[in-house]
């Protein structure tokens, strides 16, 4: 169990309860994305992060995102984002277009392979979040829990 130290105790907004749950919370997303990335590797697919980002690119085709939207909405730092921009491409996963706003800019697309790819990842994602999550929170409570996590 993690302990507060005596000078953070004297606030009464920050419990242990409050500690405890969030040590909870972390411990639990990093088992189920373990598990996520675990599943993926075992069925041969690429890391949870190529689902993401295609993810990201299949829900706004057909207008595709530039790099730094999709690094906002993965909160991916740049120089991790370029790179896997470079390994989905090489894959032939997605595709790069010029920014008719910005010369040096680019649109990234999803591409056919990268949507068949998308699919044959999701069975894998979804065992795993019906496993670890669906059997272990009725409706009722994961209705409450995102509501409780929403920001």
């Amino acid at each position: 169990m993690y302990m507060l130290p005596a000078v953070v105790m004297s606030k009464p907004v920050l419990t242990q309860s409050h500690i405890t749950a969030w040590a909870r919370l972390v411990r639990f997303s990093t088992h189920v994305l373990q598990a996520i990335e675990t599943g993926l590797k075992d069925e041969g697919l690429p890391p949870l992060s190529w689902y993401d980002l295609l993810l990201e690119l299949d829900r706004i085709k057909p207008e595709g995102l530039r790099p730094f939207q999709l690094q906002t909405e993965m909160l991916i730092p740049q120089y991790n984002m370029s790179r896997l921009l470079d390994r989905i491409e090489k894959a032939g996963h997605i595709h790069r277009q010029s920014c008719d706003e910005d010369g040096r800019g680019q649109i990234i697309h999803i591409s056919p392979s990268g949507e068949t790819l998308l699919k044959r990842m999701w069975p894998v994602y979804r065992r795993v979040l019906e496993t670890q999550i669906g059997k272990r929170f009725s409706e009722k409570d994961a209705v409450k829990l995102s509501d409780l996590l929403d920001t």
